[in-house]
């Protein structure tokens, strides 16, 4: 059965693949992204030269009225938001929490944990039962950094993607009466450019050695997880927080 999607911070990493892996389902994809057109413009031509249909909106996760608006384009596009990938996110530059940046530390309470409350809130509103909604999917872009606590080098990102896992237990119970199911995923070292953002490019294929598996993961391979969850093979799965991480 084909379904519409809504993927925040799309147009890149690990939302960029999920949107794609969307795409080769047969879905239809909307993601949102903050200032790289040509990114987002790309990422739509991957979801459909895999066989979905694709939306790019431009959007701010940590604004409410974006949030909004990002729900309302997608349905106008494509009807109803079956399912919510709530995974945009930053990271602040490598360092003690002393010696982090208080404007940085803002900026990614602000995208990381309000974005993340508002995007949701919205999702709520709009698929519960009760309030006129079918019922959906949402899951949560956490990391293996909420269990770890990057000591060093990104205490602050840790903690805001504790707020991940405790907003998936706890929304998971409230809305599962809703025919809403509420998951998460915990990604671990992973080839992305958000290490180069941190001020580390080498970092991922350097701690990547120190994974039991061996090695680092892909973004590709993170989204595997993330579309199951979505898919109607889950359905018995809710409040859960799956681990890609290698056996980190």
């Amino acid at each position: 059965m084909s379904k519409t999607i809504l993927v925040t911070g799309g147009s890149r990493g690990i939302g960029r693949a999920v949107a794609i892996l969307c795409g080769k389902r047969g879905w239809r994809v909307a993601i949102t992204y903050v200032s790289n057109d040509a990114a987002a413009r790309e990422t739509v031509a991957a979801i459909e030269a895999a066989g979905g249909r694709g939306l790019a909106i431009k959007a701010d996760a940590a604004k409410l009225d974006d949030v909004a608006m990002a729900f309302d384009a997608t349905e106008k596009a494509f009807g109803a938001v079956d399912g919510f990938v709530n995974n945009a996110g930053i990271a602040t530059q490598v360092s003690k929490l002393a010696d982090k940046d208080p404007q940085e530390i803002a900026r990614l309470v602000e995208i990381n944990v309000l974005g993340a409350l508002y995007g949701a809130r919205e999702a709520a509103r709009r698929m519960s039962r009760s309030r006129g909604g079918k019922g959906g999917v949402i899951v949560n872009m956490s990391s293996a950094a909420a269990r770890l606590g990057m000591p060093g080098e990104g205490v602050d990102y840790a903690a805001s993607k504790g707020s991940m896992d405790t907003l998936t237990y706890g929304l998971s119970k409230e809305l599962a009466p809703e025919g809403v199911r509420v998951n998460a995923v915990r990604p671990g070292m992973i080839a992305t450019d958000i290490h180069a953002a941190m001020g580390a490019p080498d970092r991922a294929e350097r701690l990547g050695k120190t994974v039991p598996i061996g090695r680092e993961g892909t973004a590709d391979e993170v989204a595997e997880g993330v579309v199951w969850l979505l898919s109607d093979a889950a359905s018995y799965v809710a409040g859960a927080v799956l681990d890609v991480t290698g056996g980190r």
